[in-house]
């Protein structure tokens, strides 16, 4: 006679060795990092007196896939480096820090260059949504304590220049 507890103890090992032998094996994606690229230049002055707080290198962000992917995969930014995203025209943006392994400062524009609003300090590899709160059409990332180490402020104005251009 068979035990009941023997053909359930059979029957659950049989289900477990068949769920190990169909489970497919996670490949592991190694993203290469991936280096900045200067493509230009950028400077912030203050609003009223026009002195200048920042000058740095910029990686330029403007077709869908840059903007989609911003630094996403990268090992960090040096201090006079940063990325510079350009959009077709002024709306509300939202940033994550989906596999972007480093803490940023992210610097909100608006059309007229304008330094509109800062959210210092976004958490490495955060998915949660960092809103410019009010239309733009520019932001910047820079390496975590730029904006507040150099006194960037809202109301601070940008100027930017392409190489070649």
């Amino acid at each position: 006679m068979f035990n009941t507890r023997h053909v359930l103890k059979l029957l659950l090992a049989a289900i477990l060795v068949m769920a190990l032998s169909c489970k497919e094996e996670k490949t592991k994606l190694d993203t290469p990092p991936i280096a900045f690229s200067k493509e230009g230049e950028l400077s912030v002055h203050q609003g009223e007196s026009d002195s200048l707080k920042l000058k740095i290198d910029i990686e330029i962000a403007d077709t869908d896939y840059e903007t989609q992917t911003g630094l996403m995969y990268r090992e960090g930014l040096e201090s006079d480096q940063g990325m510079f995203f350009i959009f077709d025209d002024e709306a509300y943006h939202s940033f994550y820090m989906k596999n972007t392994r480093f803490p940023i400062d992210i610097i909100f524009i608006d059309k007229d260059l304008q330094i509109v609003t800062i959210k210092e300090n976004a958490i490495p590899l955060d998915e949660t949504g960092i809103s410019s709160e009010v239309p733009v059409q520019y932001v910047l990332e820079v390496k975590a304590g730029i904006a507040g180490n150099t006194g960037i402020e809202i109301g601070d104005r940008v100027v930017y220049s392409r190489i070649g251009q």
